[in-house]
């Protein structure tokens, strides 16, 4: 059992939001799983996002990993607030649902709650968590909002970094924004996810087991050519952002900040990399790829031996 605030996360294995978390019939398949103890859901915005033919993923045939090109979900918030309503009053089940949100300003923001996503494929929309000023005017929307309702529990998804000072960049943005209340340090951020997929990453057709029709046509495996790649290609730099935020928080001087429990993401593929992710620092795992893999087989895959 894993806390974030209020949310009992048992066990400690969840999906991360990717696309095999999209729709009603996907996430009721990962809600009544007895190996996830929470279910995420694809990133909504406030309308849906447009999804076109140059969406897609694929998978590589030397290693378990993927590339996609996907943008966020098709499905507005509306009908992932009605699915889950519908989830949770099915009885007295008490797994969480962690809804993943985003949108293009921080105005339309702020029309909605719970959590920031990453993505690294959305054209003329880079991706805040890697240039701070961008971020914070999201996170002034998170204060505010968990300063009138502090029972929310809100966390950022983050990309990869490479660079020390990156890391060091947020874990200080990210503690400006703790505040004391009855002589109790809080800060609005309870979890880091760490990490998305690392954007601006080429992978070639014939680098695929089967290509379909559309890429027989193109040398690429996604029609756009770059995509996010995701799986053991990416697994080594997860666990380093991984080991190096559970560190910088341990030894943070902001109480609040020691608080911050990560959701470790990138190349769980078996269930040594879960222990790996475990010895990092993740307090909880998640996946992705190997769901788009197996389905929710994967769950019990990596629950093996645990």
């Amino acid at each position: 059992m894993v806390l974030i605030r209020s949310i009992d996360v048992s066990p400690s294995m969840v999906n991360c939001s990717c696309a095999w978390a999209s729709d009603y019939q996907q996430l009721s398949g990962l809600y009544h799983c007895p190996y996830t103890g929470a279910v995420t859901t694809r990133t909504a915005t406030l309308d849906g996002f447009e999804e076109d033919e140059s969406h897609a993923v694929a998978f590589m045939k030397d290693s378990l990993s993927s590339l996609n090109s996907y943008g966020y979900s098709p499905h507005p918030l509306h009908e992932y607030l009605a699915w889950i309503r519908e989830f949770l009053g099915e009885g007295p089940s008490t797994k969480p649902f962690i809804i993943s949100i985003t949108e293009s300003s921080a105005e339309r923001l702020s029309e909605m709650l719970v959590a920031i996503q990453h993505c690294p494929n959305i054209k003329g929309h880079p991706p805040p968590s890697y240039h701070l000023p961008s971020l914070k005017p999201y996170l002034d929307v998170f204060a505010k909002v968990f300063q009138d309702d502090s029972t929310l529990t809100i966390g950022l998804k983050l990309p990869p970094y490479i660079i020390a000072t990156q890391f060091r960049d947020v874990i200080e943005c990210i503690s400006s924004y703790t505040r004391t209340n009855s002589g109790n340090p809080t800060n609005p951020i309870a979890y880091f996810t760490c990490t998305n997929t690392l954007g601006n990453s080429l992978v070639f057709a014939d680098q695929t087991p089967t290509p379909d029709a559309k890429t027989d046509m193109s040398q690429f495996a996604v029609p756009p050519g770059l995509g996010g790649l995701a799986g053991e290609a990416i697994h080594a730099l997860s666990l380093g952002n991984v080991y190096t935020f559970s560190r910088l928080l341990a030894e943070s001087d902001d109480p609040a900040m020691r608080e911050i429990v990560i959701i470790g993401a990138g190349g769980v593929t078996s269930p040594e990399a879960v222990q790996r992710m475990n010895r990092a620092g993740a307090k909880i795992v998640g996946c992705a790829t190997l769901l788009g893999k197996e389905g929710i087989k994967a769950f019990e895959i990596l629950s093996r031996n645990s």
